[in-house]
């Protein structure tokens, strides 16, 4: 459906707290065509771990004859900084040492991630965008680009979000580096340096993105074993899986990333910041996230002028993001009134 693009930014990314990166790559992917108006353009934002081809991650909503169907809409996806899917980031080659940056890569900020981005979308030539949308972290990035895009948007959809990264979530995260870092080869600067210690981190973040009534339906045993339980596979399973596709020092960076999300900062507060955002916004919770708590969203929603809150279930709880993509369009299509 897409190919890979690569965006080269030749000028250097001053960071929020200080740093500078000389030159930098942003890796992204486009679906359907620009129309002659030039305002038919979803822009989605990623979550963690995910890479920037948006239907190959969220294959219910994005697509042919589904709701965001490239026929009719210009999707772009842009990879985060300090990622592993093409994106400048620990991985990249430093330019002064001809080695991976590795730990010595700069700390960034969310907002600096969405710098990035509104430097592709002004190469890109974007000044209009039908609707901007992402959940969990891509709904901090979605917030923040409103915020930093000098273009119109016409419509903003948050999922599973918040409007500040909560002592809850910054807690896990630090737990997950408590992981990574009693890896001793976490230190090294190499494509192998810490996989042990991003399984573990990568499940003790499972524990979160799932619920207590998925783990039992689905990796329950009745068979009378003693050992080798299914739920204990499935963690592993899940882990080697990151190894296989991710870095743990990218996982370090864009945890420390998530950290900095606070939408108030040098804005007057939270509740300021979000009564400056004026786009019409819906605003999805799921009822049993475990991650987010829909609190998290009801606050975003009371506290925007132009929000609807929209609340689904899903037995998947945090995830369900990714997985109940007909139920998220057909939220998309009401609220939104994306032409289908």
């Amino acid at each position: 459906m897409s190919e890979l693009n690569i965006f080269s930014c030749p000028q250097p990314l001053t960071l929020e707290i200080g740093g500078v990166i000389p030159t930098f790559e942003l890796a992204y992917h486009t679906y359907g065509e620009l129309n002659e108006k030039r305002n038919n353009v979803i822009w989605v934002f990623h979550a963690l771990t995910a890479n920037s081809d948006v239907a190959e991650w969220w294959p219910s909503l994005v697509g042919e004859d589904l709701d965001i169907n490239p026929k009719d809409h210009y999707v772009i996806c842009a990879n985060v900084l300090g990622s592993y899917y093409g994106t400048t980031g620990p991985r990249t080659k430093n330019r002064d040492t001809a080695e991976a940056w590795g730990l010595d890569f700069p700390q960034f900020t969310v907002r600096d991630v969405v710098k990035a981005q509104v430097i592709l979308a002004e190469h890109l030539g974007i000044k209009q965008i039908k609707m901007a949308l992402g959940g969990s972290f891509g709904g901090f990035q979605a917030m923040e680009f409103a915020y930093l895009y000098q273009g119109h948007i016409e419509h903003l959809c948050l999922l599973v979000t918040s409007a500040k990264e909560t002592a809850w979530s910054i807690a896990i995260h630090e737990t997950q580096r408590l992981a990574l870092t009693a890896d001793q080869s976490f230190y090294e600067n190499t494509e192998t340096a810490g996989q042990a210690g991003m399984k573990a981190a990568r499940g003790l973040g499972l524990l979160t993105y799932r619920t207590y009534e998925a783990y039992k339906a689905l990796q329950s045993d009745n068979d009378g074993r003693i050992d080798d339980f299914r739920a204990a596979s499935y963690i592993r399973y899940q882990g080697e899986k990151l190894v296989k596709r991710f870095h743990a020092h990218c996982y370090w960076y864009l945890g420390k990333c998530l950290d900095s999300h606070d939408l108030g900062r040098n804005r007057g507060g939270v509740e300021a910041a979000l009564k400056q955002i004026e786009i019409p916004t819906t605003v999805i919770g799921i009822s049993n996230d475990r991650l987010v708590p829909v609190a998290e969203q009801k606050f975003i929603a009371a506290h925007m002028p132009n929000a609807t809150y929209v609340e689904i279930h899903s037995a998947y709880g945090h995830d369900g993001f990714l997985i109940e993509g007909k139920k998220i369009g057909a939220v998309l299509t009401n609220q939104l009134t994306i032409e289908k």
